[in-house]
């Protein structure tokens, strides 16, 4: 059998041949391209060493290039040392010339200290030297002297002495005089603060002068009634009222006249009653009288109740109540008693406060000051004396009792609420309109202060104010100076003085200002 015939020998012969074939051709492929990997290694070894020598030339001249910068600043920053040391070597001379020059101006001073040092101790010497002698010579004399004068040196020294404890207590004297008037100067204007601080604090109603009271009358014809029957209706009204009726040409009126103002109320609210009862004949008159009486007394105990009220007064007697509703019926000087007994509590009250005394005591001495006035026209003596019994009969305070006694210096005044019921009365008095003086005379003199004022140089406004007691002066900046503002204020004041007439005192202030304005637009 021939062995190549076989078709499994072929296929394996065959494949034999063909994979070394593709081993020998494999090793062909791989040494072609270990040959090519080797030409690219060598080239890119090549490559990198010019690359390499390259960089190195770059690095190399850029090291020179950095090294050329460092050495260009340190040069520059040795040269600024350099100056800086120079600089320095000079302060450094400059001040060492200072010192040597100051150091031989020590030397020259210690020098001349040392000469005037031993100067002073040969003047010392010498002093001494004459100092001795002087004693020597004070003492030969103090002999000689004692001699003449027949006195001693104790004797001498005693004289001396007195003589200087004389003057010491004249010195001692004068100043203590100056501090007294000082002490009161500063009183008086403490009291005139506390005393305005008191008036601003307090306003008071003004009271009208009343003598007379006024009926109004529906018609003239009831003039007639009011008469009566030969004039039999009036007599029986002023024989049961006491008050005279005045019945004249004004019409629609009548007039009541009378010195008792409680009996002239009386008149007043029984005729208006009779009126618009329209039934008038004596017996009439009398019951509506008796009527009109007893409604008044509650009438007065009422108001004398709320006065304790609204100051604050407990435990008064109701017979002081009653009393004090009396004078709301009773005028001094054409002011209201009543009312003017509660502004002189109020305004107590307001100075005890300032001054650190007992309130509720001082309002209460205040309301209570006038009491005596409620009987005054049927009791002998002065309403102070008389209102100073009647408290002390219904039992109020000792300190009370004494103020009212003391309010019109009919007894000395002993305590501070004496003197601040005095002070409150006369400023309740005072005050514009509250007494007798007219509102017209009031005006004319403001408006004479004013006139006076204004008619000297410089001056542009005055006004009159608390009450006529303090006037207000603004002046021209440009005509009247600071220093001539005191010497203004003078001359106003003895104007005043020698022409007008007022009570008490008038301060004269002159202010003077400055003002500059401008407007932002």
């Amino acid at each position: 059998m021939d062995p190549l015939s076989h078709p499994y020998l072929l296929v394996f012969i065959g494949l034999f041949v063909g994979t070394f074939l593709g081993i020998y051709f494999r090793k062909l492929v791989i040494e072609g391209h270990e040959k090519n990997i080797k030409i690219q290694s060598n080239q890119i070894i090549e490559n990198a060493i010019v690359e390499a020598e390259q960089l190195k030339k770059e690095a190399l001249l850029q090291s020179k290039e950095a090294a050329y910068q460092i050495k260009q600043a340190l040069e520059a920053e040795l040269k600024t040392e350099r100056s800086e040391f120079k600089e320095e070597q000079q302060q450094l001379k400059r001040k060492r010339d200072s010192l040597k020059r100051e150091w031989d101006s020590f030397d020259r001073k210690q020098t001349e200290l040392y000469n005037s040092e031993r100067l002073i101790k040969q003047q010392e010497v010498e002093w001494q030297e004459k100092h001795k002698e002087i004693d020597t010579l004070i003492s030969k004399k103090r002999y000689e002297l004692a001699q003449l004068a027949g006195i001693s040196q104790e004797e001498a020294k005693k004289m001396l002495v007195d003589s200087m404890e004389s003057e010491a207590r004249m010195e001692a004297a004068k100043k203590l005089v100056r501090i007294e008037n000082e002490m009161k100067m500063e009183a008086d204007r403490k009291g005139k603060n506390i005393l305005a601080l008191a008036i601003s604090r307090y306003a008071g109603d003004y009271v009208a002068d009343r003598t007379v009271s006024m009926v109004p009358l529906p018609s003239d014809e009831m003039k007639g009634r009011i008469i009566g029957r030969e004039g039999r209706n009036i007599r029986a009204i002023e024989a049961a009222t006491g008050i005279d009726i005045i019945i004249d040409d004004t019409p629609e009126a009548v007039i009541l006249s009378g010195f008792n103002p409680v009996r002239r109320e009386v008149a007043r609210l029984s005729l208006l009653q009779l009126i618009s009862d329209g039934r008038i004949h004596p017996g009439r008159i009398e019951e509506v009288v008796e009527k009109m009486t007893k409604e008044l007394e509650v009438t007065m105990r009422e108001a004398g109740e709320q006065a304790t009220f609204d100051v604050g007064a407990h435990g008064v007697h109701v017979e002081l109540i009653n009393l004090l509703g009396r004078l709301k019926y009773r005028t001094s000087y054409g002011q209201n008693v009543l009312q003017h007994s509660l502004e002189v509590a109020f305004l107590c009250g307001i100075m005890a406060s300032e001054l650190g005394v007992d309130v509720k005591m001082a309002k209460r001495a205040g309301l209570l000051h006038d009491i005596g006035k409620a009987v005054d026209h049927e009791v002998e003596g002065s309403h102070a004396i008389i209102g100073r019994d009647l408290a002390k009969k219904y039992g109020e305070p000792e300190q009370v009792v004494y103020a009212i006694g003391a309010h019109h210096e009919e007894q000395p005044p002993t305590s501070v609420i004496d003197i601040l019921v005095q002070s409150a009365d006369a400023l309740s008095g005072a005050r514009p309109g509250a007494r007798k003086e007219m509102l017209q005379s009031y005006v004319k003199r403001l408006e004479d202060l004013e006139a006076i004022a204004n008619g000297f140089n410089g001056v542009e406004k005055s006004y009159a104010i608390q009450a006529g007691r303090d006037l207000r002066i603004i002046v021209d900046s440009g005509k009247v100076k600071d220093e001539d503002a005191a010497l203004l204020s003078q001359d106003i004041a003895r104007s005043i003085e020698s022409k007008l007439t007022y009570p008490g005192q008038i301060r004269v202030t002159v202010i003077r200002e400055t003002r500059a304005v401008e407007y932002a637009k």
